[in-house]
């Protein structure tokens, strides 16, 4: 298809050339062989007047210009994929859709697990893909790139549209052989073990836990950091260190390694667990349809765990 006579096929490759910087890398995320991506930038450079890429030694820059481009092809094809996925007919049955989820590996296991079994009867040609966080991941819904981002609400961006998925209690895990477990745990006890902590992406966020201790003055004595959530059972086995982990993963997480639990001994708020999108898919039906079922799978009803 053309307009003004742009292939508009070409704003697609020119979006992923603009973003690797390589006619090699390009083909392969386009699926495409190299001398197509080639001549699609050629065409490109003739339809702007504009190198748009330049090549430096063994590696190609985006002129000024490409920069001042890219912005706007990125919110053409933005309209492009919500006017499409805005359709008012959506059947999870016949759909082929792939959905881009950004979620911890908590959520993947609280929350897409179930989902994932349910789909395969209601749904089975629909696809998943998931993204852990990191310090993009505000922008990869903002840019299309992602479709639903899941994240506790103290981490929210403002910049998107937000529902509750779910509430979430923490408890004390630790090794089934600590001796801790085998009586009331203590604020003493819990204080003065040695944790297992989690931080998440370059930047190195803390995990909800770790902010509401500090909130309430609370200094744990972290021996282990570790990036993923379902790392710290491998992490307490045969010692005597304890973790503040997710009440669903720890139910989860028992049935395949010897962890035993406890409650907190004092209070500590829920984690509010909320679903993000871009404001502008309010109105997409296939998205909503997805929001619904991850709301149904995480019911205290519907869980696998």
């Amino acid at each position: 298809m053309r307009f003004k006579g742009l292939d508009l096929n070409l704003l697609a490759a020119l979006d992923v050339l603009l973003e690797c910087r390589s006619v090699s890398r390009a083909a392969d995320a386009l699926n495409l062989s190299q001398p197509a991506v080639s001549a699609a930038l050629g065409r490109l450079r003739m339809f702007f007047g504009d190198e748009l890429l330049t090549t430096h030694g063994k590696r190609m820059y985006p002129t000024s210009y490409a920069e001042t481009l890219l912005p706007q092809v990125r919110e053409c094809l933005r309209g492009v994929e919500r006017m499409i996925s805005s359709s008012t007919v959506f059947d999870p049955a016949t759909s082929q859709r792939t959905y881009r989820l950004i979620a911890s590996d908590f959520v993947i296991v609280a929350a897409i697990v179930p989902l994932s079994a349910r789909l395969a009867d209601i749904a089975p040609d629909i696809r998943l893909e998931m993204v852990l966080p990191n310090e993009q991941s505000v922008e990869q819904v903002v840019q299309g790139k992602a479709d639903l981002l899941v994240t506790p609400e103290d981490f929210a961006s403002p910049e998107l549209a937000t529902e509750l998925l779910f509430e979430e209690k923490h408890v004390v895990a630790g090794w089934s052989e600590n001796p801790l477990f085998k009586r009331q745990l203590t604020e003493q006890d819990l204080m003065t073990s040695g944790h297992i902590g989690v931080a998440m992406g370059n930047s190195r966020l803390s995990a909800f836990s770790d902010k509401h201790f500090a909130l309430l003055g609370k200094d744990r004595r972290v021996e282990v950091t570790t990036a993923s959530f379902t790392a710290v059972p491998w992490l307490l086995k045969n010692t005597l260190r304890i973790a503040v982990m997710h009440e669903r993963l720890v139910e989860a997480m028992s049935a395949h390694f010897p962890i035993a639990s406890a409650p907190l001994p004092f209070e500590m708020p829920p984690m509010r667990q909320m679903m993000q999108f871009h404001k502008t898919r309010a109105n997409d039906v296939g998205l909503a349809w997805l929001r619904d079922q991850l709301r149904e799978v995480t019911t205290k009803e519907e869980s696998v765990l």
